[in-house]
């Protein structure tokens, strides 16, 4: 009987062993696709501030090119409210 116990042991610590390398390898790949969504999210980030940088250079651009009535006159047509308009 003991011989066949020592048997069973020998499969119990075989199985645990595989359990665990396949948990182990579970984990692994886990915190690997965390990684690499942490890093695209990074990159997708970068990528939008660069166009925001971008835009504002444009912006400061062609605001440095026209005159001061120019301006005036696009900040009241573009961003400013006409009287009627607004909330009811």
């Amino acid at each position: 009987m003991p011989a066949f116990m020592q048997r069973i042991w020998g499969y119990v610590v075989a199985a645990a062993a595989a359990v665990a390398a396949v948990v182990l390898v579970y984990l692994r790949g886990r915190s690997a696709g965390r990684a690499d969504e942490r890093q695209e999210r990074n990159d997708r980030i970068n990528e939008q501030a660069a166009k925001a940088r971008q835009e504002v250079r444009n912006v400061e651009d062609e605001v440095a090119r026209m005159d001061d009535d120019s301006v005036s006159d696009r900040l009241k047509s573009d961003w400013v409210r006409r009287p009627g308009q607004g909330r009811d």
